[in-house]
């Protein structure tokens, strides 16, 4: 079955195709892939100024000498002798918030075998992943997540939306759960058996190691497929196989990550639903966040009874957008509208005037060239259709700062508004725009 002549791309493709054909396959040797090869090509991926993990290594230096460290972690690897080091926590400031939120360094050997079983788990859990998932996914983003919901609410019988959040979900995942879903599909167990190294390896704050009884590794780049795959058998599986075939009416979930919503025709659906998907995560050990979850009602009929009630129909927050019931402009027939999220709003204006008030004393070229940059990125993520006044709120707010943060670079008032307008003129920002289509389905 395997040629040596081959790239590991085409072997992970192969067994791709084995999987999609045969999904009730189970594969006793793929750890052969985790060679010199694979490992290069995970090196090249990694980003040159991330941060180092306890071991202190740095992408640059450990490149220094990349074929002999990378045959010495291979011949580690096969003789089971590789152990993972403690992920090394930093805390980063919280977007809108003034909390601090915990962030998981792995040392830089353990980034290159974690990609590495990540690109194997990949190529055959893909085939396995239902439709409606995709976050982490390749290919898939938020904005497919947002297209599909849209098509799913304006062209179907759509009446009630329940909104989930699960509390903490990557820090929760329950290990031996996670093993036996992985067991499904990979029964090499040498694979097996680092992956379980990987969750159990640990975290170190101020030199001290704590143990990990539960979650996926902090910061890995195997936490994403993990989580896939344990919310695929927890959750899409469950509503797709168990959970749909009760119901009378439309239903459909949409997933991304660990955030998701699910559409209903029907209210006792959509309530039985919502006690039902609690029971079942309690029984994997998960837990909802109780003021994060609701049902709602939503879609057209929702929009004229709140008309009645004289109140304005509910809205609800997904992937950084708050949807609400709205009409087209033309026709008069009804849309599901969004905007920017306030919370998201708040966070992302918040990150930008502290980088600003950082960066401030930039030469004048190198600031505004990077003033561009953060709108572009901002524009090409929140440019969705209907938002175009969410666009327009960010971008007068930025100008406002960045105004405030000019004039105070030498002597108070030594920059006025008009001035101000011939330096955007000489160097001239991203206009708003709506750069993604949610009408049409990829």
């Amino acid at each position: 079955m395997h040629r040596n002549s081959e790239t590991v791309s085409t072997k992970l493709q192969r067994i791709a195709e084995k999987a999609r054909r045969d999904p009730s396959c189970m594969f006793t040797s793929l750890f052969h892939l985790m060679n010199k090869e694979l490992l290069r090509e995970c090196f090249a991926m990694l980003r040159g100024d991330a941060a180092a993990g306890i071991d202190q290594v740095t992408k640059a230096e450990y490149g220094k000498r990349l074929e002999e460290n990378l045959t010495v972690l291979v011949e580690r690897l096969h003789r089971m002798s590789y152990s993972p080091l403690p992920v090394r926590r930093v805390y980063i400031p919280k977007p809108g918030s003034s909390k601090k939120r915990p962030l998981g360094i792995p040392a830089l050997e353990d980034k290159l075998v974690q990609a590495g079983l990540a690109r194997i788990l990949t190529a055959i859990y893909e085939q396995d992943f239902i439709e409606d998932s995709f976050g982490f996914r390749p290919g898939r983003g938020c904005h497919d997540a947002l297209r599909a919901l849209s098509y799913e609410v304006e062209k179907k019988p759509v009446n009630y939306i329940v909104e989930a959040d699960i509390k903490g979900f990557f820090d929760h995942v329950d290990h031996e759960w996670m093993m036996r879903f992985v067991a499904h599909r990979i029964a090499d167990k040498r694979v097996q058996r680092y992956i379980k190294r990987f969750l159990k390896a640990g975290v170190m704050e101020n030199g001290v190691v704590e143990n990990s009884d539960e979650g996926t590794p902090q910061g890995g780049v195997i936490s994403p497929i993990l989580a896939n795959i344990y919310l695929h058998y927890i959750l899409d599986l469950w509503f797709e196989r168990r959970y749909r075939p009760t119901c009378r009416g439309n239903v459909r979930i949409i997933r991304y990550a660990d955030d998701w919503v699910a559409c209903f025709q029907k209210e006792e659906e959509a309530r039985r639903f919502r006690h039902d998907m609690e029971e079942r995560l309690i029984h994997f050990g998960l837990e909802l966040a109780p003021e994060k979850t609701k049902i709602l009602e939503f879609g057209p009929s929702a929009r004229a009874r709140a008309k009645r009630r004289g109140e304005k129909p509910e809205t609800f927050d997904f992937l950084g957008f708050t949807h609400y019931c709205s009409r087209s402009r033309k026709g008069g027939w009804f849309r599901m509208k969004r905007i920017t999220a306030r919370k998201k709003f708040v966070a992302k204006v918040r990150i930008f005037k502290e980088w600003l008030r950082a960066n401030r004393t930039l030469p004048i070229r190198d600031l505004m060239a990077k003033v561009a940059s953060k709108l572009s990125g901002h524009f090409a993520y929140y440019g969705v259709t209907d938002n175009s006044s969410g666009l327009m709120r960010f971008a007068e707010v930025v100008r406002k700062l960045l105004f405030k943060w000019l004039n105070r670079r030498g002597k108070r008032g030594c920059m006025n508004w008009q001035k101000f307008m011939l330096l955007l003129a000489k160097f001239p920002l991203p206009k708003p725009r709506i750069l993604v289509n949610l009408f049409t389905l990829s």
